[in-house]
């Protein structure tokens, strides 16, 4: 690291204090360095609204900062330890082009609020694409659930056999946990929209910074106005982003329980595409499902993630260096999270019902809640038609669609309401 941007004149820099200092700010920038150069554009906007910065002064930084944003997308600039984080690489690269024009970018601002505007702006992308992915998921397994109706499925309580159930109440089911997930993801994007620039370390500064136009140029929803608030909200913003993501998460982890069982050949009840799987080392007749088991395990990265920030909120009031830490949290877990749900709408669209197998799981006892409901609508009160179900000799094999037909209550097989759905999930497409 040939400067830091804090050096004085005397000042000894240690270089292993200060490689602890770092940490991995450098690798963990490059998520983040786009935003950061964006977020200063509309900073320079600002300065020249206020007149700090003349207008060509400001049309200048705007054209270097375009230039190497530019260079940063195609790879010619790649963050490493000749800077302490983004913000110092951008500065440098400034003066580096304008001299005494790039030094004056950094006026009214700290490197605080210059980290929160920047991953603030980066979690309102991960969470919209987070929502985008579940609505795309629940839109699969709402067609399926609209074709697959007449398919009976045995439905488990406690992995036991349980009821009659079907295709189409499985699809459903996941389609509203989806879409409910999606809502989440959007709500709490809509939550942390708020822009924390022009804060600076969490006192604001004596300029009359145009922060509603930052706000504006920004895209953000609103300007979160309590200078002391902004600090206060790094890791509370981060740990809420994380947890919608997490609720997702939690819906992925138990859908790939399920096929991970209905893939076993003791269930056979889905085929999973080969693309899906993949071999042992050892065992030639293995194919392993090994991609549903991520997605099984993914959730563990974005719980890890929300202790970890958590644990750093046990803290007072204003910044504090520990608060670095939860750039890692959030880019370990919005990375996983996010590649697993990119898989999932192809992998609902690919997996392949084994009608036979799932029709031969089917067993008498399977209908003696329908018996139960059956008796007790005759007019026998419930607890003596549930003994009376209870017994054996009293089960007959039945129709497994006629039992889905006469299950009728809202929800159930034969009143699903998936045009409801429908409306919930086209209102978001549309």
């Amino acid at each position: 690291m040939s400067n830091v941007l804090w050096a004085k004149p005397g000042m000894d820099i240690d270089a292993d204090i200060q490689r602890f200092l770092a940490g991995d700010d450098v690798i963990l920038d490059r998520e983040f360095i786009r935003y950061d150069i964006r977020a200063s554009g509309a900073h320079a906007e600002g300065l020249e609204r206020i007149g700090i910065l003349a207008a060509d002064e400001r049309a200048a930084i705007t054209r270097e900062l375009a230039e190497l944003d530019a260079d940063v997308a195609a790879g010619r600039f790649v963050l490493d330890d000749r800077f302490e984080d983004m913000h110092s690489a951008i500065e440098a690269r400034l003066i580096e082009r304008l001299g005494d024009v790039g030094k004056k970018i950094h006026t009214g601002r700290s490197r605080n609020d210059q980290v929160l505007v920047a991953t603030r702006l980066w979690l309102k992308d991960r969470l919209a694409h987070a929502a985008a992915l579940c609505h795309a998921a629940a839109g699969v397994a709402l067609e399926r659930a609209e074709k697959e109706g007449e398919l009976p499925l045995p439905g488990y309580t406690h992995l036991q056999r349980a009821m009659v159930s079907s295709a189409a109440m499985w699809w459903a089911g996941w389609a509203e946990a989806f879409l409910d997930d999606a809502d989440r993801l959007r709500d709490t994007a809509r939550w942390i929209d708020a822009n924390p620039l022009g804060s600076a370390a969490g006192y604001g500064v004596n300029l009359a910074l145009d922060r509603d136009h930052t706000t504006s140029a920004l895209g953000f929803g609103r300007l979160q106005v309590a200078a002391t608030y902004a600090q206060l909200s790094r890791g509370k913003f981060e740990l809420a982003a994380l947890e919608a993501l997490g609720s997702g998460l939690l819906d992925l982890r138990r859908l790939a329980w399920d096929l991970s069982l209905f893939a076993s050949a003791e269930y056979a009840f889905v085929r999973l595409p080969a693309k899906y799987t993949t071999g042992s080392s050892l065992m030639p007749n293995k194919r392993n499902p090994d991609v549903i088991e991520l997605m099984r395990g993914v959730y563990a990265s974005v719980a890890a993630a929300k202790i970890e920030v958590e644990q750093l909120l046990s803290l007072p009031s204003g910044y504090h260096r520990d608060l670095q830490y939860s750039k890692g949290a959030i880019v370990h877990g919005f990375g996983r999270g996010l590649a697993a749900l990119g898989l999932l709408p192809d992998l609902l669209r690919a997996l392949e019902w084994q009608p036979a197998s799932m029709r031969a799981a089917i067993e008498p006892s399977m209908y003696a809640t329908d018996l139960a409901v059956e008796l007790s609508s005759r007019g026998m009160p419930f607890r003596d038609a549930y003994r009376q179900a209870a017994d054996p000799t009293q089960w007959a094999d039945r129709d497994p669609q006629g039992s889905l037909e006469a299950r009728v209550s809202p929800g159930a097989a034969g009143d699903l309401r998936l045009a409801v759905l429908a409306t919930r999930w086209a209102s978001v497409n549309g």
